[in-house]
């Protein structure tokens, strides 16, 4: 059986990334995940800044892609997986034209790919896979959604936030606390020096598995307000722990919710916020506790990759979903 090499591209956000991936039939592996992180940029930001971030791309984008295919040509391709959103607009614009200009000039199919189908599918990449049908926790800097996942490109969305994402609200928060960017890692650390002291709201939505996070952010904020700066290191970690418990208790009560509503008994945890400590030891006492198994990709499959658009992109070019030259990218788009 011949094999499929399917060059994925992720320019969705701050980090350009390219893969190779070859799939003989149901077996993939992974020949290469490339990533070029733009942390050091927006660091002083405290987030990442658009019109830098999309300025960056294109000056890495065609490295880190040849990085990627290391002595293979273009024309061994059997086709391309291009990250079309949710994302920054102008992040998009440049791989998608990337792609787009690479399948044109080499006669290469074309195909694109939902960044939240991308993060689902990372639960592919490694390990014993997911089997059908599962709960789907997409949780990160710009997404906290919850999914029932069928079969390959079949997905029901359950729930989703109304307003920050979790990733969104840590990235925040840690701009208020002066840890800089990226906050998560940060703030996941600083928690565990300290207990949850502070009672921070939970926005549990009753009646619904949407997420909120904006009233979170906006406490945590109020509590600082009267706080001297520069605040000490007791109280940092003091709101960082308290903060992170409350995230991380939305995150579990509401995925038990769907676990309870649908009866299903297989659960992945992905996007950059799956890698959280705090999150995959509570996730994991909850999936203990309710007989579910329980899988999350390794932290380099959790953040932003082309090693999980380009395992999409090649389902979705099993189905014959292949994009036209007319291809363009959405900054809003749902799954």
């Amino acid at each position: 059986m011949k094999a499929s090499l399917i060059l994925g591209i992720d320019t969705s956000c701050d980090d350009t990334s390219s893969a190779l991936l070859e799939a003989r039939g149901e077996e993939v592996r992974v020949l290469s995940n490339v990533v070029s992180t733009q942390a050091h940029i927006h660091e002083k930001y405290g987030g990442v800044v658009p019109e830098l971030a999309s300025r960056r791309h294109i000056e890495a984008l065609w490295p880190v892609c040849r990085e990627a295919l290391g002595q293979r040509p273009l024309e061994a391709l059997s086709a391309l997986a291009v990250c079309i959103g949710p994302g920054l607009i102008g992040s998009l614009l440049v791989g998608t034209c990337f792609a787009k200009a690479v399948a044109f000039a080499k006669g290469l199919p074309l195909v694109g790919v939902n960044h939240l189908e991308g993060h689902i599918f990372s639960a592919f990449l490694e390990g014993e896979s997911p089997r059908f049908p599962f709960l789907a926790l997409v949780v990160s800097g710009g997404h906290t959604s919850l999914y029932r996942v069928e079969g390959f490109l079949k997905y029901t969305e359950l729930g989703r936030t109304r307003d920050d994402a979790a990733g969104e609200a840590y990235d925040k928060v840690a701009k208020l606390l002066g840890l800089g960017y990226p906050g998560g890692p940060a703030i996941d650390a600083l928690a565990r020096k300290a207990k949850p002291t502070i009672a921070f709201p939970r926005a549990y939505v009753p009646g619904s598995l949407d997420f909120s996070f904006s009233g979170l952010k906006t406490a945590v904020l109020k509590y600082l307000k009267d706080k001297r700066k520069p605040y000490s290191k007791r109280l940092v970690a003091q709101v960082a722990s308290s903060f992170q418990e409350a995230v991380v208790d939305v995150l579990v009560r509401k995925t038990e919710w769907a676990i309870r509503k649908t009866g299903i008994r297989t659960l992945v945890v992905a996007g950059g916020v799956a890698a959280n400590s705090a999150l995959k030891e509570r996730m994991g006492q909850m999936a203990q506790r309710r007989q579910v198994r329980l899988l999350v990709p390794s932290p380099r499959y959790c953040t932003d990759n082309a090693a999980m658009i380009a395992l999409a992109g090649l389902y979705h070019l099993r189905a014959g979903r292949l994009a036209p030259m007319e291809l363009s990218p959405k900054a809003t788009l749902p799954l």
